[in-house]
């Protein structure tokens, strides 16, 4: 559910992203343990990691 949404948040801003889904690609869930993670979504901009679908976290990682 909130995968969409984060999916849509930024192409609706024309960010570039790379989509992986866990359920279809084992090497995607190997990243997302490595992170320490077991939910998602997860986004990864540059150094900083946001869990969940939240707005204001991911505009400050956008700007930098």
């Amino acid at each position: 559910m909130f995968c969409g949404k984060v999916k849509e948040y930024l192409s609706q801003k024309q960010i570039q992203f790379d989509d992986r889904d866990i359920t279809k690609d084992p090497a995607a869930i190997l990243e997302l343990q490595k992170l320490d993670f077991m939910t998602t979504p997860v986004t990864v901009v540059e150094d900083k990691v946001i869990v969940g679908f939240d707005v204001p976290k991911l505009d400050e990682a956008l700007k930098g």
